[in-house]
């Protein structure tokens, strides 16, 4: 029995998850909301308060199935983007002149009021053309500005359809 009692105790320490409160969780949504903002409108200054600095973990993962994809066109892909940064996507996104949107579904939230986590589906598209997908995550800490994405992380499964030609 006292092993047991033990046992259970030890779960319930570990199995705690962190359901935040509406207030944090109206807050994280729009960190979300502001994120996709600044993409569509191409606003640096807007993307660059989301950060809790400029230099934040910034890494793509290419899945298995676009890796063989580019391999077997002859092009050459890293597995993980390197040299990625929060500031070269911004950058990227402000000098694209097609239209960028980032859509984010299945939006998960953890958080105990200082850190959170936001986790997601998503789709990146350039105009109409549905460049890459796959799973997002951020972490956040709340600071006395509000909240802060402190490292973002995600996977890339890239189109197999060439993106539409542009008109001349």
């Amino acid at each position: 029995m006292k092993h047991s009692l033990l046992a259970l105790l030890l779960f319930s320490a570990f199995n705690v998850q962190a359901t935040p409160s509406q207030t944090d969780r109206q807050q994280l949504e729009q960190v979300v909301e502001t994120f996709r903002l600044s993409l569509i409108n191409k606003d640096k200054a807007s993307f660059m308060r989301l950060l809790y600095s400029e230099s934040i973990p910034w890494i793509g993962v290419v899945k298995d199935k676009s890796m063989n994809m580019i391999e077997d066109r002859g092009d050459k892909v890293s597995k993980v983007t390197p040299g990625a940064s929060a500031v070269k996507f911004i950058d990227s996104i402000v000098s694209d002149t097609e239209a960028i949107e980032e859509k984010f579904d299945n939006v998960r939230i953890d958080s105990d009021g200082d850190i959170a986590q936001v986790y997601f589906d998503y789709n990146f598209n350039r105009g109409d053309y549905r460049s890459n997908w796959g799973q997002e995550a951020w972490q956040l800490v709340r600071t006395t500005q509000g909240w802060k994405i402190n490292s973002v992380i995600w996977s890339m499964e890239f189109n197999p359809q060439k993106p539409p030609k542009k008109s001349p």
